[in-house]
């Protein structure tokens, strides 16, 4: 399955986006604060939505959902004005089949002000699936109904069940090296759904030993190319507490070399094996936030055709990947086109996608890339002032 449009309204930066189309790999970029990060997580609350209800610390569900966001009132758009509604709709491609799903809701407005969905409605192939339109008679009949979506519900998303698994898989990536190097002085409180990575380890000590070690080899055949003396890389459990470990064998002048856990990686070799580990474990799409951080240069350059390869000869190679970036040095490889790149714009009414000029379209032509020729209009304006401001 992968995602091939988007459409958002009042969500967060954007008051209205009218189909999105989102190819096997997309690229957003924007300026700060433009809503790159917000794009990505219209897709992680449907993750969340989806998820299984009552399984801390991955409860699921609409109302926990919106709950992680601090409230409704932080979704939904500033320049929404008078317009209460919040609605996502998603065009999924499985095969030859084409679902849309789409789910709305607001606040009630009385006593509790609760969350309430106003619309949720499926279809297959052009038709509505009648059984999961919403709201229905019963809605009308007991509004407790309308606090949860079917999505959520096992006894009512039988007919769409498969969708409903896909977007609960749905993964994000935004890890950060320090919580993976200082986790032992951090303890066990992780946020939910660790966005930050901070159980990465735990997710590869689950991991069947098989699987766990053809993984790393590959990872390892990676680095051989870009860590300086890298030789080995390997997992451990801790004899003491069985807490999970990477260590990795650096040449030395000694002839066995020399052995560091992952608290004395450098933070860009962390998230480096963060990245390949999470394009080779499964087949749902991929949310990936700002990948260059940490990383040399030329590394950069190389992360479109790496998660091209690492996928290409893994078991699921047209995984869908979605990644932020503000990076130039990513976007250079020439093969990547304008269709692959959501550009986010700020207005005075929101955010909204910027196609490319014909200006920028010329250069395209003239062989220039897509970050030479689309980047530069997402500057923040007033930037060349920045160094006079006085600050």
């Amino acid at each position: 399955m992968k995602i091939v449009k988007l459409s958002l309204k009042n969500w967060r930066n954007f008051k209205q986006l009218e189909e999105v189309p989102l190819q096997e790999r997309s690229y957003v970029i924007g300026a700060n604060a433009v809503g790159k990060s917000n794009f990505l997580d219209a897709l992680r609350f449907l993750r969340d939505v989806a998820a299984p209800a009552g399984t801390k610390p991955e409860a699921g569900g609409l109302q926990e959902a919106i709950k992680r966001r601090e409230g409704l009132a932080k979704l939904r758009c500033l320049n929404a004005q008078k317009e209460t509604e919040v609605k996502i709709e998603v065009t999924v491609q499985d095969g030859g089949d084409v679902w849309c799903y789409t789910l709305g809701f607001k606040g009630e407005g009385k006593g509790n002000n609760r969350n309430v969905i106003t619309r949720e409605s499926v279809s297959k192939n052009g038709n509505r699936l009648l059984e999961c339109q919403r709201p229905d008679a019963a809605d009308g009949t007991d509004p407790d109904r309308l606090t949860t979506t079917y999505l959520e519900n096992p006894n009512a998303n039988k007919a769409f069940r498969p969708l409903a698994h896909y977007f609960a898989a749905i993964t994000y990536l935004h890890l950060v090296p320090q919580l993976l190097k200082h986790a032992d002085e951090l303890g066990g409180n992780r946020l939910q759904r660790d966005p930050f990575g901070q159980g990465f380890l735990l997710r590869i000590a689950e991991t069947s030993s098989r699987t766990r070690d053809a993984r790393l080899r590959r990872i390892q055949r990676a680095l051989d190319q870009v860590v300086p003396q890298f030789k080995q890389l390997s997992f451990e459990q801790d004899p003491t507490n069985g807490s999970p470990h990477l260590k990795a064998n650096f040449s030395h002048w000694r002839e066995s070399g020399a052995w560091q856990r992952e608290s004395q990686f450098s933070d860009g070799t962390l998230r480096l094996i963060g990245l390949l580990w999470s394009l080779m474990e499964g087949d749902s799409l991929l949310l990936l936030e700002e990948p260059e951080l940490s990383l040399n240069l030329e590394i950069v350059r190389r992360l479109p055709q790496l998660i091209h390869l690492v996928l290409k000869g893994g078991k699921y190679p047209d995984r869908q990947v979605i990644l932020t970036t503000h990076s130039e040095p990513l976007l250079s490889d020439l093969s990547l086109g304008t269709e692959s790149i959501i550009r986010l714009v700020s207005t005075g009414n929101g955010t909204v996608i910027a196609p490319a000029n014909e200006k920028e379209k010329i250069m395209l032509k003239s062989g220039f890339s897509v970050g030479q020729a689309l980047l530069p209009a997402v500057g923040p304006a007033g930037l060349e002032q920045l160094a006079l401001a006085g600050v």
